[in-house]
């Protein structure tokens, strides 16, 4: 596949009041139900609000053989479809899709990690990325170990040292049980700096749940009276519009369990019962999420034959 590249520096203008910096960002899985629903939307809502560096690009990498205007063409109606800034705006898009490129290969194949180390070395000359690279891995765990090591291997991640720089992004579910997350950290650790690395439950990115932490910590009516001495109990409901849809594969290895509850409604038990974080960083609301989630009384065998109920 040619390395060949389209893209023109400075095509999206940047007026905005805060701008990422310059990079390629490459998303394994691009072909998967993750990239066209919540992603690439999620990009082009950027470009939309003009907060994308004019020296950014977006690179899919999956197994599907695609082109890249095919990919665009998909992504495209992604957008339409799952943006909150629809239908999309011709003008906007002109802009944005030539940011959009594609590579295929499989991912334990090594040639397809050259052909994307000679696409992301096209596009830092024509885009000016500065060799930064964002690794999203929108793939089911089983996947990350090869990813991880064959980007390794093809020299395409750099060290937080080495003047450019690397983040991998991993999505849920981190493993498939305790044994697998540890084996996997390990791994994580051996390939990457733990700075360089970033475990995603995307349902905190949603404003909606982002939000509970103001309408706790910092509203006078509620805050006071938002523990055990006024609050019976809690119930919270994961209602949801879609179904498996294309994800039979992800859903016949995972399982719902392992999609929703030790992920999305564990993190909202968090955000819902932990103490007040001593500042809004990042290792502040972790360590308070930790230390709930620690006291969470884990159910012997014959507790869940007794106290859950499971419907099909």
């Amino acid at each position: 596949m040619s390395a060949q590249v389209t893209l023109q520096a400075g095509a999206i203008p940047a007026p905005a009041i805060r701008q990422g910096p310059p990079c390629v960002m490459v998303v394994f899985g691009a072909s998967g139900d993750l990239t066209k629903r919540k992603l690439v939307p999620a990009l082009y809502n950027l470009a939309f609000g003009r907060s994308l560096s004019a020296n950014f690009a977006a690179v899919g990498f999956a197994r599907r053989d695609w082109s890249a205007d095919a990919f665009r063409e998909a992504m495209r109606a992604g957008v339409n479809e799952f943006s909150r800034r629809k239908p999309v705006d011709p003008a906007v898009w002109e802009e944005f899709a030539p940011r959009l490129d594609f590579v295929q290969g499989e991912f334990h194949d090594p040639a397809a990690y050259l052909r994307l180390a000679q696409r992301l070395q096209a596009i830092d000359q024509a885009l000016g990325t500065e060799g930064n690279r964002l690794y999203y891995l929108a793939t089911p765990p089983t996947d990350f170990p090869t990813i991880l090591h064959r980007l390794q291997a093809a020299g395409l991640i750099a060290r937080p040292n080495e003047g450019a720089w690397t983040r991998v992004i991993l999505e849920k579910p981190f493993g498939r049980d305790e044994e697998s997350a540890h084996a996997l950290n390990l791994l994580v650790g051996r390939v990457l700096d733990e700075s360089q690395t970033f475990r995603i439950d995307h349902y905190l990115g949603k404003e909606t749940v982002q939000n509970i932490l103001a309408f706790r910590f910092s509203n006078g009516m509620f805050e006071p009276l938002w523990s055990k001495q006024h609050v019976d109990h809690i119930q919270f409901t994961v209602g949801e519009t879609v179904g498996v849809e294309s994800r039979g594969r992800y859903y016949d290895t995972a399982g719902v369990l392992r999609d929703m509850v030790q992920n999305h409604m564990f993190q909202m038990l968090a955000y819902l019962c932990m103490e007040p974080p001593s500042s809004v960083r990042a290792d502040a609301v972790r360590n308070e999420k930790a230390k709930l989630l620690d006291s969470v009384r884990i159910m012997r065998p014959e507790d869940v034959l007794r106290d859950t109920v499971r419907g099909q």
